[in-house]
């Protein structure tokens, strides 16, 4: 009996990942406002009413890959903030996160770029809230900084607000880049210039930091 159960879970899985990878596929020339439910069903091969045992509807779907995308960096970027040591070093493996996994995952950040200012609202508010929580995370890992002394937390969520702006334009311009590339190709000129300007403003920010607040600063 535990064998059948076991497999049944397995195929509703399976079912669920189909469902979202084939919405990915349909929302490369289209909003998620405008994916039909009968189009989506039937590029998986399954019956319109098997999506209702998936997702409640489509907004909710797009809510799923809303996490998809953006929660597997959560884990990537603490990483990186939890290291200590060379500015440099951090930015740059900064940059080439983005750019890696930009390059990886295409089609889930042409969604999230798409989405983020769309016309459903339950995708905008998930969007929203996985940045915010990745501006708590860094806004806390900044804090733990020795140059972060002194600090106020609304300042420092202000300075993590600044960089995941940052990690959000730079994976746009990634995008835009590789789209005008060569996909199997190494990076481009175009990449490598989006990566020149990235690594240029967060030095620009790290810079700016060390000088904030300053006696003109208004507090």
């Amino acid at each position: 009996m535990s064998h059948t159960v076991g497999v049944r879970q397995a195929q509703k899985l399976k079912t669920r990942q189909a469902l979202l990878d084939a919405a990915l596929r349909l929302l490369e020339h289209q909003s998620l406002s405008s994916l039909g439910l009968r189009e989506l069903t039937r590029a998986v091969g399954v019956a319109p009413t098997a999506f209702y045992r998936h997702f409640a509807d489509v907004a909710e779907l797009g809510v799923a890959l809303v996490e998809e995308t953006l929660g597997s960096l959560h884990g990537l970027i603490g990483a990186i903030l939890a290291e200590t040591g060379d500015a440099e070093v951090r930015i740059a493996r900064t940059v080439d996160l983005i750019a890696r996994h930009v390059r990886e995952h295409p089609a889930h950040f042409r969604f999230i770029a798409r989405e983020r200012h769309g016309g459903v609202g339950p995708v905008r508010a998930a969007i929203a809230a996985q940045l915010d929580a990745f501006t708590e995370e860094v806004a806390t890992a900044l804090g733990r900084e020795p140059v972060s002394a002194g600090w106020s937390e609304e300042d420092l969520r202000m300075l993590a607000g600044l960089y995941v702006e940052h990690m959000v334009m730079t994976a746009s311009a990634f995008l835009s880049a590789q789209e005008n590339g060569d996909p199997g190709a190494p990076a481009g000129p175009a990449e490598e210039q989006v990566a020149r300007t990235a690594r240029d403003r967060l030095r620009l920010v790290s810079l700016g930091r060390l000088h904030w607040p300053g006696p003109d600063a208004g507090r």
